[in-house]
């Protein structure tokens, strides 16, 4: 059986273009090839979208497509990115073949085009032998994504994280039995889920480890289905064990920057025991990716412009504060016209400053001074006299010592001008120089401080 896997499509407003472009390819690609069966296993949108809205006009179309060719199972994905009931409108896009949405924990049988479901969590002793006798196609075993709050209300918020594991492997574990007989009757069996496999690789190459992942990969294989089709990691990647293979086919495009890998779907080959995945890609935009520790280098830019064309562009960089105004944003834009989309993002790191170190811990503040002196590498003998002038007088008495130290620099070095000394050599001795009758008054004012005057007075 041929099963064309598909997830992560995120249809939205911001992702339309790129999200219709590779389905739409997909959808084309399944039909011609001649797929039997598909399956969307999560997150077919973005977020809620309303019933206007063309994002979900595009997808419905291309559901509706899909049913025309083949019967479709629709997987819950992350509720922030389908809310609850918003698959069920899918349901009424079957053509010639039903649309089937799997919602709750469940099994489903699928015989002669048509889907049965268990009414529990698993098919009852009962089911299990209707199911056998008339021999389905495949079994579906459902694990869409689990409400964590009624878990968390159920065993604790502090046992939450790492109870989830331990529920679903459990289940897991009880589905294996299941299918183990199905799969000794020769009937295919294939796990669906939305989660996380402790240990996968991100679109972006960061390691998923920790305890509160939905799923190991042993208790993936403990489900004993020949093909495991996952959703929600954006990056294709797959395990086998035994002929059994698990696999997530990635986002069927490239909707950030940086993202690792081709982008497409899953053609599945599938029989009982046994499982193969192969990748087919999608059309998805190519994106580039240019950081800079520093200011951006222009002629390193230059060159990737020249093969960026039709391209999705990102350029980041860092820069002191003081800085900032020296990157030429307009030229960056100009270099990369040609290309599909240019993002430029700056990280702007402020100036940091702190007090020099030991400062704190000295008792006056001549020792402060000479302190921060010492770790500036100044001299500090000028800058405590002055700050000793500063303490010690008010700012006229200082201005006037500075003043009559300039005075006293203009002076020449000798006691007698030389036009006085030449004077006095040419004049007798016992000459008299006459001396001028005057009257000089001497009048006492007040000090005028300049900080009260006026300086600018006409």
């Amino acid at each position: 059986m041929k099963i064309a896997h598909f997830s992560d499509l995120h249809y939205a407003p911001g992702n339309l273009e790129e999200a219709d472009r590779c389905f739409g390819f997909a959808v084309s690609n399944a039909r011609t090839i001649g797929t039997d069966l598909a399956v969307i296993s999560g997150d077919a949108t973005d977020h809620r979208l309303d019933a206007h809205a063309p994002s979900l006009n595009r997808l419905a179309t291309q559901i509706h497509r899909l049913a025309r060719s083949m019967p479709v199972l629709m997987l819950q994905g992350t509720f922030s990115h389908e809310p609850p009931g918003t698959l069920k409108n899918f349901a009424l896009m079957g053509a010639e073949h039903p649309v089937f949405i799997a919602e709750r924990v469940q099994q489903v049988s699928l015989f002669d085009g048509q889907f049965f479901a268990s009414d529990g969590p698993l098919f009852s002793p009962e089911e299990l032998k209707g199911v056998l006798a008339i021999g389905a196609d495949v079994v579906f075993t459902c694990l869409p994504t689990i409400n964590k709050g009624q878990l968390a209300a159920a065993v604790g918020a502090k046992d939450a994280a790492t109870a989830l594991g331990d529920v679903l492997s459990d289940f897991l574990a009880a589905a294996g039995q299941v299918n183990r007989e199905l799969r000794a009757a020769g009937i295919r069996t294939v796990g669906v889920s939305h989660g996380t496999v402790n240990g996968c690789t991100t679109e972006h190459g960061v390691t998923m480890a920790g305890f509160d992942h939905e799923f190991s990969i042993g208790a993936l294989f403990d489900a004993e289905c020949d093909a495991f089709m996952l959703g929600h990691i954006h990056k294709h990647q797959q395990w086998e064990r035994a002929g059994r293979v698990a696999a997530y086919p990635g986002s069927i495009g490239r909707f950030h920057y940086g993202e690792e890998g081709d982008k497409g779907y899953l053609l599945w080959d599938v029989s009982a025991g046994e499982a193969r995945a192969d990748l087919i890609a999608t059309p998805a935009r190519e994106t580039v990716c240019i950081d800079f520790d520093g200011p951006p280098d222009m002629a390193r830019l230059a060159e990737i412009a020249a093969s960026s064309t039709d391209k999705f562009v990102r350029v980041r960089w860092q820069v002191d504060e003081e800085h900032r105004q020296s990157v030429d944003r307009e030229a960056i834009a100009a270099l990369f016209s040609g290309a599909s989309e240019l993002k430029v993002e700056a990280r702007i790191l402020p100036v940091t400053r702190s007090r020099a170190q030991g400062i704190s811990l000295e008792a006056t503040v001549d020792r402060k001074l000479e302190r921060w002196c010492e770790l500036t590498e100044l001299e500090s003998a000028p800058l405590l006299e002055r700050f000793q002038l500063l303490e010690a007088n008010d700012a006229e008495s200082i201005a006037t010592e500075i003043l009559s130290r300039i005075d006293t620099l203009a002076m020449p070095a000798a006691d007698n001008p030389p036009a006085l000394t030449a004077m006095a050599d040419s004049q007798p001795a016992d000459d008299a120089l006459p001396v001028p009758d005057a009257t000089v008054e001497t009048v006492r004012s007040s000090p005028a401080s300049w900080l009260e005057d006026d300086l600018f007075a006409a």
